[in-house]
C-alpha cells in the first residue's frame, strides 16, 4: 500500500508564511537541504524506491479553489498575488534527490528557495509514515488514538491553558494526525486554540498556527553575516507582515546571542518568543529578565514552548510562568505519535544557500542544546568564532 500526500496544504504554515517572505524579498535565491537521521534508525530494503513513488506523486498536487478560499478568508496576511502564485506552484520531483546504502537513508534536496521551501515537512511526514508501515509495525487503534487525544486535552484544559498541534512533520501518520485534531478539536473548547497543519486547520475549522523556522535565519546569515542574521531575519519579517505572525524564534545562533539583538524596538513589536531548545525554565527566566530590563511587562508577552513536550513538562512549565509571563504550547509527536511505537528522531534542515548574485554558502544551527546543532564542525566553529560563544 502506497503513502502519499493528497493536499498542497498538507504542510505546516510556517512554510506558507515563509515561502511569501522568500517570494517577495529573496526571489532568486537558491537552498539546498538535507535529512539528518539523529535517530539512527535503520530502513528497511526498498524503503527509498517507495518514498521516490510517493514524492514523484507528488507533482499533481494544486491549490484547490476551497483551499484559496479558506486562506485569504483566515490568513489576510497573506496577499493576492502570493495567493495567486501558490495556486500556480507545483511540486517538482527533480529537487530531491533520494538514495540508500543499506540501511542508511539519503535524502538531498536542492532548488531556489522560494520552490524548495515546501518539501521538508511532506518529506519528513512521508518518511515517517513508510517506515512504519514497511516494518510492519501495527500501532493502537482509531478509538485509542482518539481517546489519548481527549484525555490529554482535558488535562491541558484544567491547566488553564492554550495548546496547539506541532505534529506534522513526525506524526505516525496522516489517519493518525486526522483523528487526534478531530479529537483535540471537538473537546478542546478554550483550551485547543489550532495546528500548524494547514489542511487540518481547514478541515476542522481551526486556525493554522505558525510564523517562521531557523531556515529564515540560517539564510539571513548566509547573505549577511552572522552577525546580522537575527536583527535583519526579524526586520524583514516585519517589513512582510507588518505586525502580524509576531512569535520570534529565539534560538538558531542561542538564546543568549539572539536577546543581545533583540533591542526595545523588536521586544515591543513582536507578541512574543518561541522556545525550541535548552531547559524551558531557564528561557523563561531569561525572557522575563530581557522584557523587565527594557521596562515592559512581561505579562504583555507570549512565550510559545514548543520542545519536545508532554504533560510533566508542560505542568512544570505552568507552575513557574503563572503570573510571570504569558504563554501557550505547540506540542508534536507527543500527540501525532503517541500510538504505542517508538516515534522517529528525524529532521531535514538547510545545510548551504545561495544568495543572489552570491555563492553556496554552508550554513548552522546553533540550539541552546549541543544535540540540536545541525551544519558540519567547522562551520559550527568559525559561526560561535564570529558570535563569541564560548
Amino acid at each position: 500500500m502506497a503513502v502519499s500526500i493528497q493536499s498542497l496544504l498538507d504542510n505546516d504554515f510556517y512554510k506558507i508564511t515563509m515561502q511569501q517572505g522568500v517570494v517577495k524579498l529573496f526571489p532568486d535565491a537558491e537552498a539546498r537541504y538535507q535529512f539528518i537521521n539523529r535517530g539512527q534508525h535503520i530502513f528497511p530494503k526498498g524503503f527509498a524506491e517507495a518514498l521516490r513513488i510517493s514524492v514523484d506523486a507528488m507533482a499533481g498536487l494544486k491549490l484547490t479553489v476551497e483551499e484559496k478560499h479558506f486562506l485569504l478568508k483566515t490568513c489576510p496576511y497573506l496577499d493576492h498575488v502570493y495567493l495567486d502564485f501558490l495556486q500556480g506552484y507545483y511540486y517538482n520531483p527533480d529537487e530531491v534527490k533520494i538514495s540508500q546504502q543499506g540501511g542508511e537513508l539519503s535524502v538531498e534536496i536542492e532548488g531556489f528557495w522560494y520552490r524548495a521551501i515546501l518539501w521538508e515537512v511532506p518529506l519528513m511526514a512521508l518518511i515517517c509514515e513508510l517506515y512504519y508501515q514497511l516494518t510492519n509495525q501495527q500501532r493502537v487503534s482509531d478509538e485509542e488514538v482518539s481517546e489519548r487525544a481527549i484525555q490529554k486535552i482535558k488535562k491541558f484544559k484544567e491547566l488553564g491553558i492554550t495548546v496547539a498541534d506541532f505534529g506534522t512533520r513526525r506524526r505516525h501518520s496522516y489517519q493518525v494526525q486526522s483523528l487526534v485534531v478531530k479529537a483535540l478539536q471537538e473537546h478542546g473548547a478554550g483550551s485547543f486554540i489550532g495546528t500548524s497543519n494547514v489542511q487540518m486547520a481547514m478541515l476542522n475549522q481551526t486556525k493554522p498556527i505558525g510564523t517562521h523556522a531557523h531556515e529564515w535565519f540560517m539564510f539571513h546569515a548566509a547573505k549577511y553575516g552572522y552577525k546580522m542574521a537575527n536583527s535583519l531575519g526579524l526586520e524583514h519579517w516585519a517589513n512582510v507582515y507588518r505586525g502580524d505572525l509576531g512569535i520570534a524564534l529565539s534560538d538558531t545562533y542561542t538564546t543568549e546571542i539572539f536577546f543581545q539583538q533583540f533591542d526595545k524596538m523588536f521586544s515591543k513589536l513582536f507578541d512574543g518568543v518561541r522556545h525550541d531548545s535548552g531547559d524551558a525554565i531557564e528561557f523563561a527566566e531569561k525572557t522575563i529578565r530581557h522584557y523587565h530590563s527594557l521596562g515592559i511587562d512581561p505579562l504583555s508577552k507570549t512565550i510559545i514552548f514548543s520542545d519536545a513536550l508532554n504533560y510533566e513538562k508542560v505542568k512544570r512549565i505552568v507552575d513557574f510562568c503563572s503570573g510571570k509571563i504569558g504563554m501557550s504550547f505547540g506540542i508534536g509527536t507527543n500527540l501525532t505519535n503517541d500510538v504505542g511505537l517508538t516515534p522517529l528522531n528525524i529532521v531535514i534542515k538547510m545545510t548551504e544557500a545561495k544568495p543572489a548574485k552570491g555563492e553556496w554558502t554552508k550554513v548552522v544551527k546553533l540550539s541552546d542544546e549541543h544535540g540540536k546543532y545541525t551544519g558540519d564542525a567547522e562551520t559550527i566553529h568559525l559561526a560561535k568564532t564570529i558570535l563569541g560563544i564560548l
